[in-house]
């Protein structure tokens, strides 16, 4: 199994998929040779184009009641790679290429199991912009098709861990207006843009900190809240007109986010010329009985919440069981000389195949319409 898991590996790291600059479509060559596979096993495609880099690949065989879930896109290689990022290495027991580990292995991995369950329902949905950080690909499938599934394993690096909840995210921006003037006038901090910037910047730490503390966490569990970028004025010798504030923070699944972020509108003390602007904004994945209860009935070890955030959470707002799962360890992720190990690869490989044998032998698809407030014996008995 290892060496057609790496033969797809190989040639899906040759593509080119780095997001930015979203120039995926759906004649991209990813797309030509994931098409290619999935009909030689008897999958039927249908391909959504949404533009600017968004494309959706689904492919389904048969009437599953599960859905797995793997994003195709990479971030940007930096400087300090030793090898060719696009020219798959094996060295050391690793696959060493960008997207090995996030998340191109397991893509590797589950066109290996999905070729060799012969004609056993199964369905995938790729996607290409989940490091744009938009999720037009999943959100625009849930608005569609998302009755049709009953749970998903969203494909991420958890070291083959079964991760059923996670913190989620928020990224916005404060736009600061001032008064344009000499800076040997006596300007108070209010004229200059640049220093209400850094002022609510400074304020906002100090919140999260206070925050934290209130809710009884430690600084270990804090809420992940980084400025990414402060940037305004021209010169040294010029009060700012303009300046803006790029930050970001990571909620736990207990928090109240709206809560939050009321503060830290609050406490901006907007002006006329000011504007907050919400980049991003998903939810966390909370953990539910159902969820747990699949993984452990396919056997997958069960992971702890992880910190970063997964479109599981947008799956299962939307109803389904969700279910995080994947090859790779996230401290690899968007790093020079990314890789994952081969056995977690192949481990990857032989859970899909497991899940997807076990759903053949013992689902029943012609009931998954039924509601989705089933008991958890019920939804198991669909399911497996």
């Amino acid at each position: 199994m290892l060496p057609q898991i790496l033969k797809h590996l190989e040639a899906l790291v040759s593509f080119d998929t780095t997001n930015p600059p979203r120039k995926l479509s759906a004649s991209s060559p990813i797309i030509d040779y994931l098409a290619t596979a999935l009909m030689a096993a008897s999958f039927e495609l249908v391909i959504d184009d949404f533009g600017d880099g968004s494309v959706n690949l689904l492919a389904t065989r048969g009437e599953p009641l599960i859905l797995f879930n793997n994003h195709l896109d990479t971030v940007p290689a930096n400087a300090h790679w030793t090898t060719n990022p696009h020219c798959l290495q094996i060295k050391d027991n690793r696959a060493i290429g960008l997207g090995a580990c996030d998340i191109k292995g397991a893509a590797a991995a589950l066109l290996t199991a999905l070729q060799s369950t012969a004609e056993a329902p199964a369905a995938v949905i790729f996607t290409t912009d989940e490091e744009a950080g938009t999720s037009r690909c999943v959100r625009s499938f849930i608005e569609q098709n998302h009755d049709l599934f009953r749970a998903v394993f969203v494909a991420e690096p958890t070291e083959c861990k079964a991760v059923l909840a996670h913190r989620g995210l928020i990224a916005a921006q404060v736009e600061f207006g001032g008064t344009s003037a000499h800076a040997s006038q006596n300007a108070s901090n209010k004229s200059s843009a640049v220093h209400r910037a850094v002022q609510w910047s400074t304020n906002a730490l100090q919140l999260m900190r206070e925050h934290m503390s209130a809710n009884g966490h430690d600084s270990s569990d804090d809420l992940r809240f980084n400025i990414g970028r402060i940037e305004g004025g021209t010169k040294a010798n010029v009060v700012a007109a303009s300046a803006t504030v790029v930050f970001g923070f990571r909620p736990r699944p207990d928090d109240d986010i709206e809560a939050i972020i009321g503060a830290l509108q609050q406490m901006a003390a907007f002006e006329s010329t000011d504007a907050w602007r919400t980049r991003f904004q998903a939810p966390a994945l909370r953990e539910s009985s159902e969820a747990r209860y699949i993984a452990e009935s396919f056997n997958l070890p069960i992971g702890d919440p992880v910190d970063f955030w997964t479109e599981a959470a947008l799956f299962a707002q939307a109803g389904l069981s969700a279910i995080v799962f994947g090859p790779g360890n996230i401290a690899q992720a968007h790093s020079a000389d990314e890789w994952a190990a081969l056995n977690q690869l192949k481990s990857a490989a032989n859970a899909y195949k497991r899940i997807i044998l076990t759903q053949a032998h013992h689902g029943q698809p012609q009931q998954q319409q039924q509601p989705h407030n089933t008991s958890k014996e019920d939804h198991h008995a669909r399911l497996l």
